[in-house]
């Protein structure tokens, strides 16, 4: 009868203890940390990324608890070497990070070996944005629409592109409100963020008018998600990339842009009209003011209201 060999159950042993670990870890972003299903599986991604390279280099199980600096280092090294980007590359790291710094909680390792790692530096990017004239081009687009399967379908993407564009929505924030997150007379809508922490987001008469429409047309007693797809289950995050594509071409604009250009739009224009830094972040959904930062860089037209306004001989 075939036995394992010492060597053998040792790695068995080690295989099931990083297991283990690494489920643990998702288990108390889960639960404790709320954290979403698309955030999870992130997480757990970036550790079977780690897994794979070392027990590929070493030929040995990793073992999380033992794990230090110089393989987390090596790791870095190898990572670079792939010419992954550096915001890829500090995701991976934040993962690891995090995972690290739960093991030190749980006093499972003493030292959490990504702390004062030096990690490629950033280089910051402006976040694309559409003009207003482009917004407005796209926000009309679905009504311009002569190949539209009915009325119900122009309004839904009316709909969907206002209130994108007027709250500044994550587009699964967007996908996941029920027509029970509405309140069309105080004119805002109840958002789960991320790790589903909820705010009271503003919706502005465009989108408010659009939704109303849609309601009508949608002619559906039940209480549920509010927006649907032609058999009445919640429309996905993938339809609402590809109606949007559907319209960007329709405006004449780049198709490749994501829902999540709406929100920089969003952000950018707000400041550009004299909101405060700190509206901005809360409307957003931001838990740190230093994420909200990167929408204050200066367009020209701030650029030069700032100069009329300032400047002597403007």
């Amino acid at each position: 009868m075939f036995r394992l060999s010492e060597v053998q159950k040792s790695q068995k042993n080690r295989e099931r203890l990083a297991d283990a670990l690494a489920d643990g870890f998702l288990n108390y972003l889960r639960v404790e940390r709320n954290c979403s299903p698309l955030t999870l599986r992130n997480y757990a991604a970036e550790i079977e990324g780690y897994r794979a390279w070392h027990d590929n280099k070493t030929q040995v199980p990793v073992d999380w608890t033992r794990v230090d600096a110089f393989q987390v280092r090596s790791y870095l090294v190898h990572l670079s070497e792939r010419r992954y980007d550096r915001t890829t590359i500090h995701l991976k790291m934040s993962a690891l990070r995090s995972f690290f710094r739960w093991l030190v909680r749980s006093e499972r390792m003493k030292q959490n070996p990504v702390v004062g790692l030096t990690l490629p530096k950033l280089q910051r990017k402006l976040p694309k944005f559409l003009t207003i004239q482009q917004i407005e081009a796209l926000l009309n687009a679905p009504l311009a629409e002569k190949k539209a399967e009915s009325q119900l379908a122009v309004w839904r993407d009316k709909a969907i592109l206002e209130v994108l564009y007027s709250g500044g929505l994550r587009i699964h924030e967007l996908t996941g409100l029920n027509d029970d997150d509405l309140d069309l007379l105080g004119e805002v809508a109840r958002v789960r963020g991320k790790g589903k922490k909820e705010r009271l987001t503003p919706l502005g008469a465009p989108a408010i008018e659009a939704v109303q429409k849609y309601l009508e047309l949608r002619r559906r007693s039940a209480r549920g998600p509010l927006f649907v797809n032609r058999f009445g289950g919640r429309l996905t995050m993938r339809s609402v990339q590809r109606m949007l594509k559907k319209y960007l071409l329709a405006a004449g604009l780049d198709p490749s842009l994501t829902p999540h250009k709406l929100r920089h739009s969003f952000a950018t224009h707000m400041l550009d009209a004299g909101a405060d830094l700190r509206s901005v972040q809360e409307l957003l959904g931001h838990a740190s003011l230093s994420t909200t930062q990167i929408y204050t860089h200066i367009t020209p037209e701030r650029l030069k209201k700032v100069y009329d306004k300032a400047h002597p001989r403007a």
